[in-house]
C-alpha cells in the first residue's frame, strides 16, 4: 500500500503570487516552485501539463470591479434575504422585487466586466 505525501501549502501575498505566476510563464507554478527550490536536481520527469494561462487584459478594469464588490454589501445582503426566505417571512412587495432585480442586473454586469478584464468574449450568453 502506496501513501502520497501530504501537501505542503504556502501562504503568499498577492503581489508574491503574481510574481511566481509571471516568473513561471506556462510552467505550473507548483513545478516551477520546485524546480527552483531543487535547482532542478534529484526531480521527476514528468509529462507536461497543457495549461494556458491568460494574462489579465485589462487590469484597470478589473481593478473598477474589484472596487465595486469591495464597496458591495451583496453577500450579506443575499444572505438576509435567503434567511428570510428560508423563514418564509420574506415579504415580496414591488419595491423587494424591483431591488432583487436590480442587484441581480448588478451582479451581471460584474461578472461581464471580469469576463472583459480577463479577456474573454461577453457577447455570448452563457449555457
Amino acid at each position: 500500500m502506496t501513501t502520497k505525501t501530504p501537501p505542503f501549502s504556502l501562504r503568499l501575498t498577492f503581489e508574491e503570487r503574481a510574481r511566481l505566476e509571471e516568473l513561471a510563464g506556462d510552467m505550473p507554478l507548483g513545478a516551477y516552485i520546485r524546480r527552483k527550490v531543487f535547482d532542478g536536481q534529484g526531480l521527476k520527469k514528468k509529462r507536461a501539463r497543457a495549461r494556458s494561462r491568460r494574462p489579465i487584459k485589462d487590469e484597470q478594469k478589473l481593478a473598477q470591479v474589484l472596487a465595486m464588490l469591495g464597496q458591495s454589501r451583496i453577500a450579506n445582503n443575499l444572505n438576509q434575504l435567503a434567511k428570510l426566505a428560508n423563514l418564509g417571512t420574506l415579504p415580496v412587495l414591488p419595491d423587494t422585487e424591483r431591488d432583487i432585480r436590480r442587484a441581480c442586473a448588478d451582479v451581471a454586469l460584474m461578472r461581464r466586466e471580469l469576463l472583459r478584464a480577463l479577456g474573454h468574449r461577453t457577447d455570448v450568453e452563457p449555457s
